[in-house]
């Protein structure tokens, strides 16, 4: 992948960041892991199996060594439930972590700013490091941030939508005006090209999980982000050429006899 991606001290390979639900089995999942390149998994802590490990569990077929679990509070609608949820990630040993999600409407899963920026800061007075999934205010991104979030996660589209980047004016502007932390572009993603698109815009990293599980071949759409994401930071870092109205000849006519 392009460069190393820094969170909290952190150093990640990959700027590929992908989940761990949906899929058609573990086994599944285990292969577009490993397709996908990526370094980090998000785990949704209250639908994996933590207590009982006489049973089989996702886990399993996470290879620790080689993978950063990131837990997230997926499915929690108020700052209480996802502080609980947090901390118990933390005392079974998953991580201090969290990706945090506090939704505030049940049929878009928009984030509740409130709760989030609530859970957020309590989140960081006990230790974790917090990255929260947001909207595209930037507003609401620097209270996050002076909050002590490590990350912002800006959603392109409704999660686990697939319609892709929705919102793109919104995601420069927010990578303009947000610098102090990485930008990692959090659901709407459908296919390679949204992931290109979202990394285009300046994204440091983005994460996914639907896209890859959803495909009807999952691992190959694994590998298809892996080189989306990294070509996508390759053409933000190189800078596109200027748009312009009507066309430019590709060979220059200087120097050409008869010009």
């Amino acid at each position: 992948m392009s460069g190393i991606l820094s969170i909290a001290g952190r150093e990640f390979r990959s700027r590929l960041i992908v989940g761990t639900g949906k899929y058609r089995s573990f086994q599944e999942m285990q292969r577009c892991h490993q397709a996908s390149g990526a370094d980090m998994v998000t785990v949704a802590v209250r639908r994996v199996n933590l207590t009982d490990r006489s049973k089989e569990s996702l886990l399993d077929y996470i290879d620790r060594t080689k993978i950063f679990i990131l837990p997230n509070t997926a499915g929690c609608y108020n700052a209480d439930d996802a502080v609980r949820t947090a901390m118990l990630a933390r005392e079974v040993g998953l991580s201090n972590w969290v990706k945090l999600e506090v939704i505030g409407d049940e049929k878009t899963l928009f984030p509740d700013n409130a709760g989030l920026l609530e859970a957020t800061r309590i989140l960081v007075k006990e230790g974790f490091v917090v990255l929260p999934y947001t909207n595209d205010d930037i507003v609401n991104a620097r209270k996050l941030i002076d909050a002590g979030a490590a990350a912002v996660m800006p959603l392109a589209a409704p999660i686990g939508s697939g319609l892709g980047v929705q919102n793109a004016i919104n995601l420069r502007i927010f990578r303009e005006m947000i610098t102090e932390v990485p930008m990692i572009v959090d659901a709407g993603v459908g296919t390679a090209s949204d992931a290109a698109i979202a990394m285009e815009l300046g994204a440091d990293g983005v994460l996914m999980n639907t896209a890859i599980a959803a495909a009807d071949d999952a691992e190959k759409m694994a590998r298809a982000m892996n080189l989306a994401v990294e070509a996508g930071r390759l053409a933000y870092e190189a800078g596109r050429m200027p748009r312009k109205l009507y066309a430019t000849a590709s060979s220059p006519l200087t120097g050409v006899i008869g010009a």
